[in-house]
């Protein structure tokens, strides 16, 4: 179990994502250039059996800001987006209500 104390260090922040293309090495993985505000990064995540690349530029999602760099199949992923799933194991972005600025806090 965290603590509020561990909690308070994830740094959840909004992005929009600029483009999505494959993975190179990995039939399951996309990897998306996202737009975090102040910066710009790439997350490599494992959402190619649910969403088609090109239908993704332009959207909000809640990514995980503060994350360790990882190197997935070659590729390094600057974060992790935060998303859902349903009993029948169709996904969903956790995003906001509303357009909101890139880069903005989720407390």
């Amino acid at each position: 179990m965290l603590t509020i104390d561990d909690f308070r260090n994830v740094e959840l922040r909004v992005a929009t994502i600029l483009a999505a293309e494959p993975h190179p090495n990995a039939d399951r993985l996309l990897v998306l250039k996202i737009d975090l505000g102040s910066e710009q990064r790439q997350l490599v995540a494992g959402i190619r059996a649910h969403y088609e690349p090109e239908t993704l530029v332009g959207k909000q999602i809640v990514v995980v800001a503060n994350l360790q760099p990882a190197m997935l199949r070659g590729v390094e992923s600057q974060g992790m987006l935060l998303a859902a799933s349903d009993a029948e194991g169709r996904l969903a972005f956790v995003t906001p209500e509303r357009p909101v600025a890139a880069g903005a806090t989720v407390k």
